[in-house]
């Protein structure tokens, strides 16, 4: 059994971010009325936003800005677009010490909330210490540990299930895949397979008490 500063950690912060790319840019085009509604990181260490605008500003956006603005699409009051960027310096720390950004969401002025997986409290505890010598200031808003309860699932099986509903893996559309996961917990994907199709059989059988 790992020690429970080894277990992995599902945290939300409150941070100043004023070296948002994004943020930075959307002001700098003249867009007055914004918001960036998801962050998430993505592998080799680049950071995917969702900006939504009112539909007569997105052609403002500089599409030689990013390394590239996709899936352009109306919504009700606006438009939206994700692009991809090498991320700032919150972003990158949030991705340290191989934590997983699972999004992040503009509020208001450069105040963004994260949230993110590390993989134990120790990263958990740097990541923070980093954000505040950079001075982002970071206010916790939310903390759980993994915490094995041992009733119906094997604690590997608890374990995988954990991260794969933190992670995104569960919703629509996906933030994280299957093979991803399987990178992050340093496992095989036909284990991660395995675990997952027979801790969720054991779910359903305790559910429907088969």
């Amino acid at each position: 059994m790992q020690r429970q500063e080894d277990e992995p950690y599902h945290v939300t912060i409150e941070i100043e971010n004023r070296g948002c790319k994004g943020l930075r840019t959307l002001r700098n085009s003249g867009i007055q009325q914004y918001t960036l509604s998801d962050v998430r990181g993505l592998p080799g260490g680049l950071t995917r936003h969702l900006i939504k605008v009112p539909s007569r500003e997105i052609s403002q956006i500089p599409e030689d800005t990013f390394t590239k603005i996709r899936n352009n699409r109306k919504i009700e009051g606006g438009a939206s677009a994700w692009f991809d960027s090498d991320g700032c310096d919150a972003c990158r720390t949030i991705l340290s010490h191989n934590s997983f950004l699972i999004s992040g969401r503009h509020v208001e002025g450069y105040t963004v909330i994260y949230s993110f997986v590390a993989p134990n409290f120790n990263a958990f505890k740097s990541i923070i210490s980093k954000l505040e010598a950079k001075g982002s200031k970071p206010k916790i808003l939310e903390v759980a540990r993994f915490k094995p309860k041992g009733k119906v699932l094997t604690e590997k099986q608890e374990r995988a299930l954990w991260l794969a509903l933190k992670m995104g893996f569960f919703e629509f559309p996906r933030k994280i895949t299957m093979l991803e996961l399987s990178r992050r917990l340093g496992i095989a994907l036909s284990t991660l397979s395995e675990i997952t199709r027979r801790g969720t059989r054991r779910l359903l059988e305790d559910h429907f008490e088969i």
